[in-house]
């Protein structure tokens, strides 16, 4: 049964939800997925299903506000089977409700079922629209499968769309990386996430440039190609709203603002994350030991932590200043933000006191963000 309502308290609730499950692995990918895990898929949906009933038992008067599968390939689940842990999820009245798709996954039966059951954005991963930079990343879909996704969605009439960038890649040239984003914005996404590549242990990826047979990743083309990103992209009339993300006016990611902003997020899934009432968690890596632990009666989580004060309001200064709405400078830090404006890393908002990183300090936002707390002392 499909649950509707009113959210009953003011703060917004996300429900992240893991799907591990992928066709084929891209080298530079670190996370928690798998390709020869199939058969485990039914008893996996069922241990979700499990999991989150409990973890709302535990909270029976909220509703989520945003809902996010990720993976993994969501759109690689029966999309009627997938849509059994949405249709038990109570949503907020307005919920964001948001599937990662591959485009050689997404299609237009898919994109039904999705838009029936209250999806209503899709972010799909394009990563390039060169076939050569596809190939560099491990990619084995074609430009071509992003056109028909994307076609796919809005046929259903899925109204919101990311596209999923990447820059960096070995062998991309600045224009390959122009030629991404004027493809990306002839698409017409709402949204736009562009990630820099980077290089995990352990990947496939990592393994290559140890041997050689890829060059490793360079700071200075970085840089170029997010600073040409965020030309183009602004151009278009996209607004950068988080470091590595645009999107057209009101077409934020309501459920990317739950992290970054430090909401409330449920984590249903193998090495899903959790952030309640103060508390992170992470749940155990992998679909075998998720599935066990949920079919024994027991929670599914590998560790905690608590931050004291002092860390949790250090992290959320730092998240917050990810943000184009900017932080407040902190008492103490006043000369160091105004060196920081006088040398382009900072600019002023829209309030008093306000500051938000400029171009330049975004790519610096780590540095940025320890010169200000450090100014402030313990």
């Amino acid at each position: 049964m499909r649950h509707t309502g009113v959210v009953s308290k003011s703060d917004p609730l996300g429900v992240y939800v893991h799907i591990p499950f992928c066709a084929h692995r891209c080298d530079y990918c670190d996370f928690a997925t798998w390709t020869d895990r199939d058969h485990l898929i039914d008893r996996y949906i069922d241990a979700c299903l499990i999991d989150l009933r409990r973890q709302l038992g535990e909270r029976p008067v909220a509703r989520a506000t945003s809902v996010f599968f990720g993976g993994g390939t969501p759109s690689l689940i029966p999309p009627e089977r997938l849509m059994t842990v949405l249709d038990a999820i109570p949503l907020a009245d307005g919920a964001e409700v948001t599937v990662e798709c591959n485009p050689e996954s997404f299609t237009a039966e898919v994109a039904a079922v999705y838009a029936a059951h209250r999806v209503n954005r899709v972010s799909i991963g394009a990563q390039s629209f060169v076939p050569h930079v596809l190939t560099s990343l491990g990619r084995v879909h074609d430009p071509d499968n992003v056109t028909r996704a994307v076609r796919a969605a809005r046929t259903a009439g899925i109204q919101r769309l990311n596209l999923d960038i990447i820059y960096g890649a070995a062998g991309e040239s600045v224009a390959d990386w122009r030629t991404t984003l004027d493809a990306t914005i002839a698409l017409g996404p709402d949204h736009v996430s562009a990630y820099a590549l980077t290089v995990e242990a352990g990947t496939p990826l990592a393994r290559k440039i140890a041997r050689g047979e890829r060059g490793a990743t360079d700071d200075d083309d970085q840089a170029t190609k997010y600073e040409l990103a965020d030309e183009v992209l602004s151009a278009a009339g996209y607004d950068w709203y988080e470091i590595s993300n645009w999107a057209q006016p009101g077409e934020a990611c309501h459920h990317n603002l739950v992290y970054w902003r430090g909401g409330d997020y449920l984590a249903i899934g193998c090495a899903a994350h959790g952030f309640t009432d103060g508390r992170r968690w992470w749940n155990v890596r992998s679909i075998d030991r998720y599935i066990e632990r949920i079919e024994r009666g027991e929670a599914a989580e590998a560790g905690e932590e608590r931050l004291d004060p002092q860390a949790a309001a250090d992290e959320a200064f730092g998240l917050a200043l990810r943000l184009s709405e900017g932080v407040t400078v902190p008492s103490g830090a006043e000369s160091v933000a105004a060196e920081l404006v006088d040398v382009g890393l900072l600019e002023p908002a829209s309030e008093a006191r306000r500051v938000r990183l400029t171009r330049r300090g975004r790519l610096l936002a780590n540095d940025v963000t320890t010169r200000l707390q450090l100014a402030v002392g313990p």
